[in-house]
């Protein structure tokens, strides 16, 4: 017996990697999954495909999660959006000093009830974040984030986690001539995309 997509025609396999892709988006909106990766391969053993080929691109699935949240979540989804912008906003105005610039999801448009605000914050001395927490008597988790700066470069940062009104806060600090060039995305491998307070301002003044 052939694993499912082994023998496919061409227009076959283009199906499979669709239902991967709408599994996938499936999976990361109700299961809260945030790697794309880890989302396709769950997606594919849920399918029964054991085809690497037969794997849809991130960005396929992108596009299916934003279909899936068109279908499934109607106008909840642009009002818990807007919800998370807003507090993308406020957060920013607290780390001005901080250069603060919004990445992820919620620039996106594709934040659901699992997503976080992530926010990239610029400083030399990553302890000047976490004393301005201290200061503000404001809860944190520290950790790890691996980024890739160049198709041949990856380096690890500091992180930290923050929960503020029933809001995650993604916190990913940086030295200040980071800002100069965005780290790779995960969809297409391209400069991830990157918002200052002005242009998050100028997103929300043109939401419907």
């Amino acid at each position: 017996m052939h694993a499912p997509g082994s023998h496919l025609s061409a227009r076959g396999r283009s199906e499979l990697r669709r239902r991967i892709a709408v599994e996938a988006a499936r999976l990361i909106s109700e299961s809260g999954i945030r790697d794309f990766a880890a989302a396709k391969r769950k997606a594919a053993e849920h399918l029964g495909a054991f085809d690497e080929s037969a794997l849809p691109k991130n960005s396929e699935i992108d596009e299916a999660l934003r279909e899936h949240q068109r279908l499934f979540q109607g106008d909840e989804h642009p009002a818990h959006l807007r919800r998370l912008r807003e507090a993308a906003r406020e957060a920013m105005q607290f780390f001005a000093r901080f250069e603060p610039r919004l990445v992820g999801a919620v620039l996106e448009g594709t934040a659901d009830r699992h997503s976080a605000v992530c926010l990239h914050l610029f400083s030399d001395t990553a302890e000047d974040v976490i004393l301005l927490l201290d200061e503000q008597g404001i809860a944190y988790t520290e950790t790890q984030r691996r980024l890739r700066m160049s198709r041949e470069v990856q380096a690890e940062f500091p992180a930290l986690q923050v929960i503020r009104n029933s809001t995650a806060f993604d916190l990913t600090l940086l030295p200040r001539d980071a800002i100069r060039q965005a780290p790779l995305d995960r969809i297409g491998e391209k400069p991830m995309r990157r918002a200052s307070l002005a242009m998050l301002d100028e997103l929300l003044a043109n939401e419907p």
